[in-house]
């Protein structure tokens, strides 16, 4: 069997490799630095920006890490099995592919070109200044007056970031609270703890203009306000990067969130697949890792038992922020019988001793089954916390259940069978 892959991102390679293993032979089709936006221009170097004091250290530092983990992945795609082709892929019917003048055949194609970051259409956003959440990585110096425009993931962490560089942050969110999808308590929570560090946040603000001089007009409760800024940062999401796949020479549908896939992240047309930010499901990295492996599985004639449902989400803020299951208003939505539990990272041990007491956590419980329904954490270390509640949504653990689980003391984790038996 032989499988093309367009695209070399966490949902391209990964599942590259996992089909190599398995004795099927791969052709990869990747256009620009191996390992996606997550790696070249998203989660890892943000986390890297986090990690360092000044943006010269970060970005020193954010080379050497981007060229060490480039090389570990071509390291992985250097097996015999897989052929990695560079350029740009077209399709010209169903199932064959044109990368500059050469064409590729395979009965069964995986679509894994992920996303480009989208823009208000605002008069202005194309003013010199305006910059996406690529271009302000590559920034030389530390803007006096930061704008962000949106709350969301990606928003909050630039502006965390440039904060603690020494900008002057202000955050526009059109929504009612910024990380509009988590759950509200805790999005309230975070926003006065950024408030606290200077970070000025605006909710329910429309924006409306930018003039040239980086003047931001917004509309909140019908009247106009501005924000005086240096530079710009439009992070209002991304969307799908379909505009060169030619996607109607091979018949497969899309919309205007992306290809259209099923279940199996299969589209409508029988053998090509589409995975990760593509099919605009859920822009995570992890997400498009797994829904390579659905697709891979469901290839192979293989189940599995991936949870897309239950997913766990992260925002590398100061302090960090984590989710994963229902929120307290979905649960209510739902009309389901809950009670929410609540622990404090200032009445945890190893909280106290970090001197990292800006936190809690909750989890959300079924009152009539004792089942978890779903976490969320707002502190120290959150992204690695949330792991635990994550793998017990999975196996639809009861809180009696997790209340017999012995964690080790002093720790973090210990926040969660603190909120268990509150």
């Amino acid at each position: 069997m032989r499988i093309i892959i367009i695209g070399a991102g966490p949902g391209g390679y990964e599942t590259a490799v996992a089909a190599a293993k398995r004795g099927i032979e791969v052709t990869l089709i990747n256009k620009g630095p191996l390992g996606g936006t997550c790696l070249n221009a998203g989660c890892i170097p943000t986390k890297t920006f986090i990690a360092c004091k000044s943006l010269e250290e970060a970005r020193a530092r954010k080379t050497e890490v981007l060229e060490t983990l480039r090389s570990g992945i071509a390291s992985l795609l250097s097996d015999k099995l897989i052929t990695l082709v560079e350029g740009t892929a077209r399709f010209v019917s169903d199932h064959t592919v044109d990368v500059d003048g050469v064409q590729y055949s395979a009965d069964k194609i995986i679509i894994a070109t992920g996303s480009v970051p989208a823009f208000l259409p605002v008069e202005g956003a194309g003013n010199e200044g305006v910059l996406d959440s690529t271009a302000i990585l590559d920034l030389d110096e530390v803007p006096q007056r930061l704008c962000i425009i949106g709350g969301g993931v990606i928003g909050l962490e630039f502006a965390s970031i440039f904060s603690a560089f020494g900008s002057e942050v202000t955050v526009l969110e059109y929504a009612k609270n910024i990380l509009p999808r988590f759950d509200t308590d805790l999005a309230k929570r975070l926003k006065q703890s950024l408030s606290k560090k200077g970070i000025k946040i605006e909710n329910s603000a429309r924006v409306t203009s930018i003039d040239k001089d980086l003047t931001v007009h917004y509309l909140k409760n019908e009247q106009e306000f501005t924000v005086q800024s240096d530079r710009v940062l439009m992070a209002v999401g991304r969307k799908s990067s379909l505009e060169s796949l030619n996607l109607d020479a091979a018949g497969i549908a899309y919309d205007r969130r992306g290809i259209c896939v099923d279940e199996n992240m299969q589209t409508n047309v029988p053998g090509v697949y589409a995975i990760g930010d593509v099919n605009g499901r859920m822009m995570l990295a992890h997400v498009a890792t797994f829904q390579g492996r659905r697709a891979l599985n469901h290839i192979c004639g293989q189940a599995d038992k991936i949870r897309f449902d239950i997913v766990p989400s992260a925002v590398f803020t100061d302090p960090e922020a984590a989710c994963v299951g229902m929120t307290e208003d979905e649960a209510k939505e739902k009309g389901l019988n809950i009670r929410c539990l609540k622990s404090f990272y200032r009445a945890n041990g190893k909280a106290v001793a970090s001197g990292t007491t800006d936190g809690y956590c909750k989890l959300i419980v079924d009152r009539d089954s004792d089942k978890i329904l779903g976490c969320h954490i707002f502190g120290a270390h959150a992204s690695d916390i949330i792991q635990e509640a994550t793998v017990l949504l999975n196996f639809e653990s009861t809180l009696s259940d997790f209340e017999n689980i012995i964690h080790a003391h002093p720790s973090l984790p210990e926040l969660l069978q603190t909120a268990a038996y509150s």
